[in-house]
């Protein structure tokens, strides 16, 4: 049990003075040690039940000098306890009002519904990458567990549309929706869309059926966990070396070959080139497997002519310094993404 350390030194005394107030009428009255601690329980709690035995000068001394001490030791120990307590809420309440600002100045952030093994795993990885975030779990166990990673939460139903629109919602970038229950999937999907249309919605479906009942109710993507891991351990058997190259490339975070995509700026000094005049390959070391045209096609292992238009997203792989100057060539800074 955890004691704050304030009031260790007090508790010590409490403990010195009942084993010195035992220790004191066996001593001076000869008492035996059960007499001498009810003795001296009810002498420092004050709570008058009479003397166990007559007691003589010496004793008599002794008990006042025990209640003297004992009362005061005792009302400085609770003075200190409410002290903590009071000090502890006020603490909580002015901690909670600060990260609800934190949370309402919030913009192009991602609410995550739902902390457990896979919304933490989400959490973590966007954190890893600065992503702004905040959680919203209704499970009260799981607010010391967020806190000590350090996550933005709200305590709430996330199927709730106040609670979203708490979580800033009609300012967010995208929403995961990570719960349990496929049946509250759907319902947060519904009410998130009803919200902010253009919001990207990610959520996961224990099945096919559900999966099209999500698409249908807003969600642009579904992952269904069980498929995906089931597949990755085909992957696993089937092409081993593959498949550990691209759990390293595009998980592990030690590694500095990474697989990124980036998305083509309206003011990128290298729209409407090909890839081969692009100099991407030749000049950054880089890598473009695939692109994801601005009208949703996807070319899988683009040719040198293919041209680079506003709007595509290229998938690209090559050392994360390479990556980032990509990044910086396509979308400057201060520019904006045409849709």
């Amino acid at each position: 049990m955890y004691v704050p350390k304030k009031l260790l030194l007090p508790l010590l005394i409490f403990v010195v003075l009942l084993l010195s107030g035992i220790v004191g009428y066996m001593v001076l009255e000869g008492w035996g040690l059960l007499d001498s601690l009810y003795m001296t329980i009810i002498t420092l709690s004050t709570v008058g039940y009479g003397e166990v035995h007559n007691v003589g000068p010496g004793g008599r001394i002794f008990t006042v000098l025990l209640i003297i001490f004992g009362v005061s030791i005792i009302t400085y120990i609770v003075s200190l306890v409410v002290e903590t307590l009071v000090a502890g809420e006020i603490r909580s309440a002015l901690g909670r009002r600060k990260v609800d600002k934190t949370i309402k100045s919030l913009k192009d952030h991602y609410i995550i519904c739902g902390y457990g093994r896979i919304g933490s795993i989400i959490c973590k990885g966007l954190s890893a990458r600065s992503i702004p975030l905040v959680v919203i779990e209704r499970d009260e166990q799981m607010r010391e567990e967020l806190e000590q990673d350090g996550i933005l939460y709200l305590e709430g139903d996330a199927t709730n549309e106040e609670t979203l629109l708490e979580a800033g919602i009609e300012s967010a970038k995208g929403l995961v929706s990570v719960v349990s229950l496929d049946a509250e999937n759907l319902y947060i999907c519904l009410t998130a869309r009803g919200l902010n249309p253009r919001l990207y919605i990610l959520t996961r479906a224990e099945d096919e059926v559900s999966e099209k009942k999500l698409l249908r109710a807003g969600a642009n993507n579904v992952i269904l966990p069980y498929m995906v891991g089931g597949r990755r351990m085909v992957q696993a058997i089937i092409r081993p070396t593959m498949s550990d190259f691209l759990e390293s490339a595009i998980h592990d975070e030690s590694t500095e070959l990474n697989i990124e995509e980036v998305t083509v700026g309206a003011q990128s000094s290298l729209m409407g080139l090909t890839l081969i005049e692009s100099g991407i390959r030749q000049n950054m070391d880089i890598i473009v497997i695939g692109i994801k045209q601005k009208d949703g096609t996807m070319i899988f292992n683009p040719s040198s002519q293919t041209k680079i238009e506003s709007g595509d997203t290229l998938i690209a792989m090559g050392r994360n310094r390479d990556l980032e100057t990509l990044r910086k060539t396509l979308t400057p800074p201060g520019t904006s993404v045409s849709t």
